[in-house]
Order: structure tokens, then C-alpha cells, then sequence
């Protein structure tokens, strides 16, 4: 997948995260920091439990996801 796509899906899943967990994003950069650190979280809780997400929605979802158990064990550690 290329970078401009990583940043997109980034961007997006951050924000949708942020919006779930805690109720506003966290800034472009922010959004997608969180956004690929939760792509790669999500990925491997994905792949531990079978499930595998191909294209564009797919990879949204799995970001989210990993974005979401982020904010939360975050939170948590706070």
C-alpha cells in the first residue's frame, strides 16, 4: 500500500477513534499518528484471531479498531 493511502487511512481512522473513544480527534498529525500505530495494533489482534481485512474498508476497519484498544489502554495508563 502506498504512503498517501497510509496517511488517508491513517487520518481517517484516528479521527473516527478519537471520536468513538474519547469524543473529538486530535489534530491532522495527531489523527494519523494514532491512526497507523492503530493500523499495525489492529493487524496483529486481527491476525491473532484469524481474521485478515483486504482494501480500502477493510483496512479502515482494522485501523479503527487498533486505533480504538489504542485510546483505550492509553487511558487507561493515564
Amino acid at each position: 500500500m502506498g504512503l498517501l493511502a497510509w496517511l488517508i487511512i491513517g487520518g481517517l481512522a484516528g479521527w473516527i477513534a478519537g471520536n468513538l473513544m474519547r469524543g473529538g480527534g486530535f489534530g491532522i498529525v495527531g489523527n494519523i499518528g494514532v491512526g497507523v500505530v492503530g493500523a499495525i495494533i489492529g493487524g496483529f489482534l486481527f491476525g491473532l484471531v484469524g481474521l485478515e481485512a483486504g482494501g480500502f474498508v477493510g483496512s479502515l476497519v482494522t485501523a479503527v479498531a487498533g486505533s480504538a484498544v489504542l485510546l483505550w489502554v492509553v487511558s487507561k495508563v493515564r
